[in-house]
């Protein structure tokens, strides 16, 4: 239908009038549909990136597929329905822990729980809280109708989940127009919830028509800056945006010597985010923050260059337009080495610019494209020292403020423990990760996800998704991991990345003891296998 009459079509005051119960039954049916259509997602989602599902070749391309299609949503729906059984019960989900962060911020352990818990012991995963924590019940919320404009790498909108069953919304969605094939399937999976008025969908090229409907509360929007811009001169409605950026990966100089096994670990686990679905995803690393005078740096560079090369497979580049972005690089930086996967993927190649500087073009632009920078900081390699300094490069020097990763063995952690808090606290970004990598974020529905830049240039965007608890001022998301943790995105099989990817996926839909059982067992074969490659 066009887009006003999917206005027309959703009805806000029914909506707010249905019971939890109601949503609850509702959330069960979308979850049943999801499973039911999961393999014509997936299809969908190949079809538009030019990846065929049956040729072995592109195994770990349909995996990552897989996870981006039918990750986000599921997990969101999984997480409602746990929220909607509380609120029927009358005994809502409550936070894991709550405790003061210093300067009236408070730390909100929100996950993992339940079964994710077997899945990944090793984490802590927090909501950085303003002022007192404070929580706000999806029927307390106004309401009203969201504009819902999916994005282009991602053939799915989880804030849909977030519009529904958190904020209260009735919701709209208009698809980009490289997922128009995916969007037809959503429909489809969603149809409980069309038919109750609670969503509508309309054509990709109704997007001006939608988003300039006076009827509209707000706009959920998810891609490049300059579109959010255009969006926000054309229309007064309140635009809630995540617009990516060019995000640091700050690699803290050991008060010991890395191993070679865990400088293999953070070499395949850089060389898997730097290259996976292409580069085309915002959350992704792009710049390395190292130190100059790290004895180990170049040993940590050259096992990146051989995970990049013989260690992962390579991944294609589809997404529109990104051959100008890497070829404005490359002009850029004529010297910069291209890194060709040995398995010979047509537009796989890596582009590492080593030692970049501290200002110029490779900060200033997101790449969205497997480009991967690497500046090398004039400061001494301690922790001490290094971490603060990198903590206000990152701050003042690279565009956007999205994600960050730090990357630290166990034991310089324990040792300047009070030092890497403080970074946490310093880096202005929405998504902080200790040893982990910012997508775990963004398939955390009880963490946020967005830009952390209010009063500043528009750059990742404003506002944020997730937040499934309704906690009032969440600032950031912060992940804790494990050093060589096995929950790590580690990409060395196609095969196994596709198995590993599917059963995650299974799991995500349905969280079943059967399906957790299952993911395990494929997990605890690829380690073997990754252990042994």
């Amino acid at each position: 239908m066009k887009a006003t009459e999917a206005v027309d079509w959703v009805d806000p005051a029914r909506w707010r009038a249905t019971p939890a119960a109601e949503r609850l039954r509702l959330l069960r049916l979308v979850q049943a549909n999801i499973d039911r259509h999961f393999d014509e997602l997936v299809a969908a989602d190949c079809r538009a990136k030019g990846i065929d599902p049956a040729n072995p070749a592109d195994a770990h391309q349909v995996g990552t597929s897989v996870q981006r299609v039918l990750v986000p949503v599921p997990v969101n729906v999984a997480a409602a329905i746990d929220l909607y059984e509380g609120l029927v019960r009358g005994r809502p989900i409550r936070p894991l822990a709550v405790t003061p962060a210093g300067d009236g911020r408070f730390d909100v352990r929100v996950s993992p729980r339940g079964k994710d818990r077997l899945l990944n012991g090793d984490r802590t995963d927090v909501l950085r809280v303003v002022g007192e924590p404070r929580r706000v019940d999806p029927y307390a919320k106004p309401g009203g109708i969201v504009a819902v404009l999916g994005a282009g790498n991602v053939a799915s909108s989880f804030e849909m989940i977030r519009a529904l069953f958190v904020d209260g919304y009735v919701a709209v969605h208009k698809p980009h127009p490289l997922n128009e094939d995916a969007d037809r399937v959503w429909e489809k999976v969603l149809q409980p919830l069309v038919d109750v008025h609670a969503v509508a969908f309309c054509p990709a090229d109704e997007g001006r028509e939608l988003t300039q409907d006076p009827r509209l509360s707000k706009i959920y929007f998810t891609g490049g800056t300059g579109s959010a811009k255009a969006i926000m001169e054309a229309t007064d409605t309140e635009l809630v945006s995540e617009c990516g950026g060019n995000n640091p990966c700050i690699v803290v100089p050991g008060d010991r010597p890395w191993t070679e096994k865990e400088i293999r670990h953070q070499a395949l686990q850089i060389a898997t985010i730097v290259t996976i679905s292409g580069g085309s995803i915002c959350g992704r690393t792009q710049t390395l923050v190292t130190s100059l005078h790290w004895p180990q740096r170049r040993q940590l560079l050259d096992a990146i260059t051989v995970a990049l090369r013989d260690l992962t497979p390579g991944s294609s580049t589809s997404y529109p337009g990104v051959d100008k972005t890497f070829t404005a690089f490359r002009d850029a930086y004529p010297a910069a080495r291209i890194v060709q996967p040995t398995d010979g993927r047509p537009a796989s190649q890596v582009m590492v610019i080593e030692d970049v500087g501290t200002e110029g073009f490779a900060l200033e632009n997101e790449a969205f494209c497997q480009v991967m920078s690497e500046v090398a900081l004039d400061v001494a390699p301690d922790a001490g020292t290094f971490l603060p300094a990198a903590t206000e490069f990152a701050n003042e020097k690279l565009l956007g403020t999205l994600a960050a990763t730090i990357v630290i063995d166990e034991d310089t952690k324990k040792a300047h423990a009070a030092t890497v808090d403080r970074a946490v606290s310093d880096l202005r970004y929405g998504a902080i990760g200790v040893n982990t990598m910012p997508p775990v974020v963004w398939t955390n529905p009880y963490l946020i996800w967005g830009g952390n830049e209010e009063g500043r240039e528009f750059v990742s965007g404003r506002g944020n998704f997730g937040n499934l608890l309704g906690y009032e001022n969440a600032e950031k998301s912060i992940v804790v991991s494990g050093f060589t943790s096995p929950g790590h995105l580690i990409m060395t099989s196609k095969r196994g990345w596709l198995d590993l990817s599917t059963r995650f996926a299974r799991y995500a839909v349905r969280p079943t003891w059967t399906r957790l059982f299952a993911l395990a067992f494929t997990a605890t074969r690829a380690g073997f296998r990754r252990a042994g490659s």
